[in-house]
């Protein structure tokens, strides 16, 4: 069994040090793996009345790849996972670079999850409207 832990991304906020001493204890308490949520923004309550997501846009979410590159620097032998990336917000080609070179700078640490997410307001902010199945608005 691998035992890891969720990094605290909405507790934890935008602290350097927070985040290296965070994960280096994590390391040195033998947990494998620490696993990052992706989120590219969060509702603004001004605009979506009623909105009773678990964050919002005062909600600190660090991406993934680039905490992940920071991480890298910072510890030996844990294991960087993603919880989701929200694949249809990004770019594939550029997923696939930034996961190779993840795990490059990892020695092979590295696991990626991908799926569509939850968040509909993610999606208006692309353009994108999420019931139609993610692709172009149809509105």
């Amino acid at each position: 069994m691998r035992v890891g832990v969720v990094f605290p991304q909405t507790e934890i906020g935008a602290d350097v040090g927070a985040v290296r001493a965070y994960v280096q204890r994590v390391e040195e308490l033998g947990y494998r793996h620490v696993l990052a949520y992706d989120h590219v923004l969060g509702a603004d309550p001004a605009v979506h009345p009623g909105w009773r997501g678990p964050y919002d846009l005062t909600t600190t979410f660090h991406e993934p790849f680039v905490l992940f590159g920071y991480i890298a620097g910072v510890v030996t032998s844990l294991e960087l996972v993603t919880g989701i990336i929200i694949l249809p917000q990004r770019q594939t080609a550029l997923v696939a670079k930034q996961a190779a070179e993840v795990d490059l700078l990892t020695r092979g640490r590295f696991r990626l999850g991908v799926g569509l997410g939850w968040n509909a307001v993610e999606y208006e902010a692309l353009g994108q409207d999420f019931s139609a199945g993610c692709g172009p608005s149809r509105r």
